[in-house]
């Protein structure tokens, strides 16, 4: 049972990072505007690694701290419970406020990793995968006999190992995207069918707090 929960932890991660990918909020488009603008695919491919350079950064920058926090093992079920309320909080945000954040609009294009930095950090693309990597975690029974250390270095690790699985879907995802577009269906399909996903986001951070919330132990 633990083992089929673990492995359905991990699907969330992939899952996540499908979904980001997916999301024009998290920049495939700016992808194929390069790639247009210069006519070449190899600045789409450049502009993609560009993303996925800056997302990856804004994963560690939320996870990393919350695996030094799980030092405090004692105190597991509350990190999860604040982290939980945390995401549940930014989600009904984000329902409430509806607007873009202006400033990922003063970012010029040649600095797209920032861009996607900064985008996933103010939609709060990290935080979503919070309850999901405590859960991947979970409580250390022999804490009380390791080093600070090791457990510190093992709960890094994970958070590492999470962020960089999630920013490969989400990079892929986001490719597969901006490649058709850049081929097959062109800047005509991007300005007619772009697809809002605010409102999808705000609720997924909703039920992945409620979730965690239900599933803690």
């Amino acid at each position: 049972m633990a083992e089929l929960s673990t492995a359905a932890l991990w699907w969330a991660v992939v899952a996540s990072g499908i979904y980001h990918g997916v999301n024009p909020g998290m920049g495939w488009p700016l992808a194929v505007s390069s790639a247009l603008m210069e006519r070449r695919r190899t600045s789409l491919l450049k502009a993609l690694l560009a993303l996925a350079l800056g997302h990856l950064l804004a994963m560690a920058a939320i996870l990393l701290p919350f695996s030094a926090l799980l030092r405090l093992t004692e105190w597991h079920a509350e990190i999860r419970i604040g982290a939980a309320c945390l995401v549940i909080a930014l989600g009904v945000y984000l329902l409430i406020n509806r607007r873009h954040p202006r400033f990922l609009a003063r970012v010029p294009p040649s600095r797209l990793a920032l861009w996607s930095f900064l985008a996933a950090m103010a939609h709060g693309a990290g935080l979503m995968l919070v309850p999901v990597y405590l859960g991947l975690c979970g409580p250390d029974q022999d804490a009380g006999h390791a080093a600070a250390s090791t457990l510190m270095g093992r709960t890094a690790g994970i958070a590492v190992t999470v962020a960089l699985a999630h920013t490969l879907a989400m990079t892929a995802a986001g490719g597969v995207l901006a490649l058709g577009v850049y081929h097959w269906l062109g800047l005509k399909f991007l300005s007619k069918s772009w697809f809002n996903l605010d409102l999808v986001w705000a609720l997924s951070l909703v039920l992945v707090g409620v979730v965690s919330l239900l599933t803690l132990h």
